[in-house]
């Protein structure tokens, strides 16, 4: 019954009669108004069918409770939850479909339509009959930021299955923001040039020791040993990522140059350790909370003149407040999650006592980046469900897809702060960034 060339709303479940015909009246309603659905199709002893506009995907519903919790829930967050527990499928147009969360955010309706949609939805069931799985999600999580929840929340996300990863990942397996020099680059090819990138702010030079907070699969230490002859060293909460980045350096021949250790950045030790220190992704997992801990905790161990290179995800509202969007991602993605402005973030650095430098954005960048990620994700389907759930790989799809619109729209942004640790006995930086962007690799030692 389904044709993929339609756009339409579906059920593959028998559907009571009185249950179809109210789902019916409550779909008919809401999605009067929106650009992306075509018709609406509820299969039981009967086809209803209901033109609406021109296709760009197809939603499938399979299980009309989906309906009344999105009427008496007064959020768009049920439907996320129905993709990700099988209830609702999506075909065609990922991105489009996307746009249901803005269009049930903003739709509003006459009292005498309102009370029209409580009464259908009372009649469909309260509960999901064709939900087989115990529904995925994080557990509860405090945000409290100890060592073990965030040890707790770390292996939540990142200590799933390090083969799931590398099927949609680039091959330096670099899980944060490329940096494009044109649309049509290559993942690949963003990816080196934004690890080339880093170093060339660091000013990295042969010798020097660096040390990466939150290294993951030790694409950034292992990239600046080879091409800038330094001493690395990262850390890691992931118990995967730490195998996954010991096993890469032994085969890369690079045990002389690189090290890297399951440690909290709470745990640093020593005063003056390191002369450059990168954080590529990291101070989202920190907590808003605890960043003068770790601002203190980076500046202890940096010498002083020493550069920090702060790279992550901002927002553009102070704080992390409970949203749709901040649910969604500490339910089923980042359980500790929490985002900032760039004028915060900058703000506490400076409080801690470090010189800002340098700022760039590079919000366009990661919009690419996510659209790659999800692309290569979805084709390489049949192969991360030997590794993961569908339900996890659903849960992927749809974060990825809905933080490229998010990029792209400029709800979340991501800032590289450069700055330094002041008492060195020279300039920190050049007096120009001509040095930055020079063609040659400061130091090819592979």
């Amino acid at each position: 019954m389904n044709d993929r060339n339609n756009n339409v709303i579906s059920s593959s479940y028998a559907i009571e009669a009185g249950q179809a015909d109210a789902a019916l009246r409550i779909l008919t309603h809401l999605l009067r108004d929106f650009p992306g659905a075509t018709a609406l199709r509820l299969l039981n002893d009967q086809l209803h069918h209901i033109e609406i506009t021109t296709p760009k995907f197809t939603l499938l519903l399979k299980d009309t409770v989906v309906l009344r919790k999105l009427i008496f829930g007064h959020s768009p967050l049920p439907l996320a939850d129905a993709y990700i527990n099988g209830l609702i499928d999506v075909e065609g147009d990922l991105y489009a479909a996307l746009g249901l969360k803005q269009y049930f955010q903003t739709f509003n309706f006459s009292l005498g339509v309102r009370w029209a949609l409580v009464r259908d939805a009372w009649r469909l069931p309260a509960k999901p009959k064709n939900l087989a799985n115990i529904p995925f999600d994080a557990g509860g999580f405090s945000h409290r930021h100890s060592k073990v929840s965030d040890q707790a929340a770390i292996a939540f996300h990142y200590d799933v299955s390090n083969l799931f990863y590398k099927l949609w990942l680039d091959k330096e397996m670099v899980y944060s923001c490329a940096y494009f020099e044109s649309e049509d680059d290559t993942l690949e090819h963003a990816q080196e040039h934004k690890l080339d990138h880093i170093c060339r702010k660091l000013r990295l030079a042969p010798g020097e020791r660096l040390l990466d907070v939150g290294c993951g699969w030790g694409a950034m230490v292992c990239w600046a040993a080879r091409h800038y002859g330094v001493r690395a060293h990262g850390i890691t909460l992931s118990q995967k990522q730490y195998e996954y980045a010991q096993a890469r350096i032994a085969a890369e021949g690079l045990n002389e140059l690189v090290t890297v250790e399951l440690r909290d950045y709470r745990d640093l030790e020593g005063e003056a350790v390191y002369d450059k220190v990168s954080s590529i992704g990291m101070f989202e997992h920190v907590g808003l909370a605890n960043q003068p801990m770790y601002n203190a905790a980076i500046k202890r161990v940096l010498r002083p003149g020493g550069l920090f290179l702060n790279h992550g995800i901002t927002h553009d509202e102070e704080g992390w407040q409970r949203t749709i969007d901040t649910e969604f991602i500490n339910r089923y993605v980042f359980p500790d999650g929490e985002l900032d402005t760039v004028s915060n973030v900058q703000r506490r650095m400076e409080q801690t006592g470090f010189e800002i430098h340098d700022v760039e954005a590079l919000r366009p960048h990661y919009a690419l980046t996510l659209r790659h990620w999800v692309s290569r994700l979805e084709a390489r389907r049949e192969e991360v469900l030997e590794y993961v759930s569908e339900s996890a790989y659903r849960v992927w799809r749809l974060y990825m897809a809905a933080c490229a619109l998010e990029f792209e729209s400029g709800g979340t942004g991501i800032y590289q702060i450069l700055a330094s640790k002041p008492g060195g006995d020279k300039p920190a930086v050049p007096l120009t960034r001509s040095d930055i962007y020079r063609s040659a690799r400061g130091c090819d030692t592979a």
